[in-house]
């Protein structure tokens, strides 16, 4: 049985292989994550708010979509195919244009005219994500109105680790100039926010304690020569269930995440900022499977 619903009388009525997907628990996973949340931000008097944003990319199908956006949440794209999914639910009804898209990723020339149409179209809470220094350029050359823009900041992977996304984003030490030089007169770019993401996900170690910490100080920084910067994106990186002995406090780490965050912006004299995350796998890892036979044995 998959959450009660007999796998068998499935596959007697639609065959294998079979791709299946059971909604209900999509909007349950949202709702989690939203009061681990909210409890926290009550918890530890907490100014600002939180936002949930669903990744397209962690599963695109439009039944998929239209069950996690029932639960009031934002979206995260990662690429110009992304931007043509938000169109289609705009069309379908399904969004209307204050939708919030967070615009992540390394941006072609494709995603950033997408990117540029929907703002210039009259969506206004499109946030590109800087990846680079170039898409502010060419952003700037295509919008004809004011836009929110976030920067991505290049986290440290551990050592050892074989991907490195420290290659994508801006280094820690290079975005307050980038600020000054390129965004604080900028006559229509608004920053508004700050993302960082660790690979490895959310977890309660050392290392992920200290790239938050090294994130915050970058916030707290440029909170003080740009206080129109007020949102800090930490990412996605909820674990999910894959192994039998999985064992994972979330409501623990996301109160540990809001207390961790008021305590550093009090000592360092700014405002909180409201908190995103943009959980793909958490939302729809565990709500669906496949079905296969075993054909032969060898």
């Amino acid at each position: 049985k998959f959450h009660g619903i007999p796998l068998m009388d499935v596959i007697e009525k639609f065959g294998t292989p079979l791709k299946f997907s059971y909604l209900p628990k999509i909007s349950e996973n949202i709702q989690r994550a939203k009061n681990w949340f909210r409890e926290a931000i009550q918890k530890n008097d907490y100014k600002k708010g939180y936002t949930y944003c669903y990744c397209t990319k962690s599963s695109h199908f439009s039944f998929v979509m239209e069950e996690a956006l029932k639960n009031d949440i934002s979206m995260e794209t990662s690429s110009a195919f992304d931007i043509d999914i938000i169109k289609k639910l705009y069309q379908k009804g399904k969004v209307t244009k204050d939708i919030e898209v967070l615009c992540n990723g390394f941006k072609t020339d494709d995603y950033l005219n997408k990117i540029s149409e929907l703002i210039n179209d009259g969506f206004e809470n499109i946030i590109p994500i800087l990846d680079n220094y170039r898409e502010l350029d060419k952003l700037t050359e295509s919008i004809d109105r004011t836009f929110d823009i976030g920067i991505r900041i290049a986290s440290e992977e551990e050592p050892k680790f074989e991907f490195y996304t420290s290659r994508l984003g801006i280094g820690y030490k290079d975005i307050t100039p980038f600020y000054s030089q390129k965004i604080a007169d900028h006559p229509n770019a608004r920053l508004k926010m700050l993302h960082f993401f660790i690979n490895t996900g959310i977890k309660d170690t050392a290392y992920y304690w200290n790239e938050l910490f090294k994130c915050l100080r970058v916030y707290a920084r440029l909170k003080k020569i740009a206080p129109e910067v007020d949102s800090l994106n930490i990412g996605g990186g909820f674990p999910i269930k894959n192994s039998l002995n999985f064992d994972y406090d979330y409501k623990y780490m996301a109160g540990e995440i809001v207390s961790q965050i008021k305590k550093f912006c009090e000592e360092e004299g700014v405002g909180e900022p409201n908190i995103y995350t943009e959980f793909g796998s958490f939302t729809v890892g565990e709500s669906a499977g496949n079905l296969y036979k075993v054909i032969s044995q060898k």
